[in-house]
């Protein structure tokens, strides 16, 4: 019983009747049950069916309806492109058009120049404007992800008025719970929400019942900061201002939501070491491409441990046992590093480590080393000793374990924040990048501890 309620949430339309039904020409009957799906689902059934089904699906549905279907596709950046080409030039340029201004934004920002300027060009003027407008701004910026499709009404205003101009507004606009409030320059100087201004009484002035303290976002500021902000203030929108607080757009929370999904993908393929892993690479040598760079990089670090291990080869032709705990070191070395480093990319992107100095975060991180430190040191010298009876070269491989734990916790916190005060993303210390440099640290401090007391250890 549970499995079939499952399969039927997975599925909530009937794919294979609608295909039915446009391969029947079945106009009416495929509109009809087509336009009371959710638009998740309608995007779904577009990108699951071929090109030969999608050319009678833009014959059914208008440039504007298709519009709606596209706004909720959720495809790979490369895909888009194959799928305006399947269009009419002339359909596909007034869907474009009838889209909110930022995802058409979004969407012709996948295309070559020479497409989005012919596609400009077929549109009408207005949406052509506004989307320039927006191609402007420099991408990942509040700029890139803001829609000009909002509300605002002049302060001076009643509320009648203000009725009158958000009914007029609203069939455009993006969202219409907040309405913005500015003045004869166009400044942003306040915020009403849709409730207040619907309670209100019809004669009364919008700026004695409007919110003064309006949280707005800079044009410029990162995307990522911008998504801060939001989930901090568990806003539904934010308005977007210029230098000079002259109102420019809005940024809604659908938005957000896909740059936090991107952020997120994007950190986890530098944490990983990996250029880019928003999707998945069916051909191989693509993918190798990818994630080449890094393991080169790595490789080459990785020589500086074999020339290590090199230089202390007169230390391990004395006494060849110490080599059998030189992964052991390495490994738990690397592993507290990368545990150090996950803690601090989390606090810089959460904004958790802006309300604490970096230096008690330091500092805390360095204890936090030196108890792992001292409790993993002690258990490995209680194994060493019992498993080889030897007390100092327990004692090495425990003050060791020890000493390479402890700068590895504050490596791993203090290159991130390093990284994020000179302004460059603290992800790009990735876990393998982190480990290979604690492999390093580790052997040196190992065998260079072996080295200095090599004659009672022989």
């Amino acid at each position: 019983m549970m499995d079939e309620k499952m399969e039927k949430d997975e599925v909530q339309y009937d794919e294979e009747h609608l295909r039915t039904l446009l391969l029947n020409e079945d106009t009416d009957a495929f509109r009809d049950e087509f336009f009371e799906l959710h638009a998740y689902d309608q995007a779904q059934f577009y990108e699951k069916v071929g090109p030969d089904i999608r050319q009678i699906i833009y014959q059914y549905l208008s440039p504007k309806e298709m519009s709606n279907v596209f706004e909720a596709l959720e495809l790979d950046d490369e895909h888009y492109e194959a799928f305006i080409d399947e269009m009419d030039p002339t359909y596909a340029a007034e869907m474009i058009s009838k889209m909110y201004a930022d995802d058409a934004v979004d969407l012709l920002n996948e295309l070559d120049q020479d497409k989005i300027s012919h596609f400009l060009k077929m549109m009408d003027k207005k949406a052509a404007e506004d989307i320039r407008g927006l191609l402007f701004y420099e991408e990942y910026t509040a700029g890139s992800i803001m829609t000009t499709e909002y509300v605002a009404i002049p302060e001076n205003s009643t509320v009648r008025s203000a009725m009158t101009i958000m009914r007029n507004a609203a069939p455009e606009a993006e969202t219409i719970y907040y309405i913005f409030v500015v003045n004869d320059d166009n400044h942003l100087v306040g915020v009403i929400s849709l409730r207040d201004l619907i309670i209100a009484t019809e004669d009364t002035f919008i700026h004695d019942i409007m919110n003064e303290r309006v949280v707005s976002v800079r044009v410029t500021d990162d995307q990522e900061d911008v998504a801060q902000v939001m989930k901090d203030y568990n806003f539904l929108a934010v308005p977007v201002v210029n230098s000079k607080d002259e109102m420019l757009g809005i940024i809604t929370v659908d938005d957000i939501i896909d740059v936090i999904d991107e952020e997120a993908s994007e950190d986890y393929s530098k944490l990983a070491g990996v250029a880019d892993m928003d999707t998945f690479d069916s051909n191989p040598f693509t993918a190798a491409k990818k994630r080449l760079p890094w393991l080169v990089v790595l490789l080459l670090l990785g020589m500086l441990t074999a020339n290590l291990v090199d230089i202390f080869t007169g230390t391990l032709e004395k006494v060849a046992l110490l080599a059998a705990f030189i992964p052991l070191i390495g490994g738990t070395s690397g592993n507290s590093g990368t545990q150090a480093l996950a803690v601090a990319v989390r606090g810089i992107a959460t904004g958790d480590s802006e309300n604490e100095s970096r230096i008690k975060l330091l500092i805390r991180e360095a204890l936090t080393g030196v108890i792992m430190g001292l409790v993993c040191g002690i258990v490995a010298f209680s194994i060493v000793y019992f498993w080889k009876g030897q007390i100092l070269l327990g004692v090495l491989v425990g003050v060791a374990i020890a000493c390479s734990i402890c700068v590895a916790t504050i490596a791993g916190s203090f290159i991130p924040l390093l990284m994020h005060k000179m302004k460059i993303d603290p992800a790009v210390a990735s876990g393998p990048f982190i480990t290979t440099l604690n492999d390093i640290t580790s052997i040196l401090i190992y065998l260079g501890i072996a080295t200095l007391f090599i004659d009672k250890l022989m």
